[in-house]
């Protein structure tokens, strides 16, 4: 589980990092990463935010992506640099995806994007 300093909460946040961030598209999501902030990098840990839209699936389908992208997330934290914002878009193909498919395409963008 991601703590409250490690998540995105404010729509304006993510419109932020959406239309700013570099982008990393897999078959299952898209990465968008900014490693620049307002403040200096060292002030705040990274930060992660997850869009899941209802083209994903039913509520339990959508819920179940977001677990297993936060649970991703938190595997990944210490190799993210600090400072960065990360929001992770769920494609609809991603409610039929197993965790380890998620998992190394996430981790995969986050490492070309955001690594520490």
């Amino acid at each position: 589980m991601l703590a409250r300093g490690n998540r995105i909460t404010r729509g304006a946040e993510y419109k932020a990092v959406v239309r700013g961030g570099s982008r990393c598209a897999g078959p299952h999501t898209v990465t968008y990463v900014v490693t620049s902030s307002a403040s200096s990098p060292s002030d705040r840990p990274a930060r992660f935010g997850f869009i899941v839209s209802k083209q994903v699936g039913s509520a339990v389908t959508r819920n179940t992506v977001r677990r297993r992208l936060k649970a991703v997330c938190a595997e990944a934290l210490p190799n993210v640099a600090a400072g960065a914002d990360v929001v992770i878009r769920a494609l609809p193909s991603a409610a039929s995806a197993d965790f380890a498919a998620l998992r190394s395409e996430v981790v995969r963008c986050l490492t070309r994007r955001a690594a520490a």
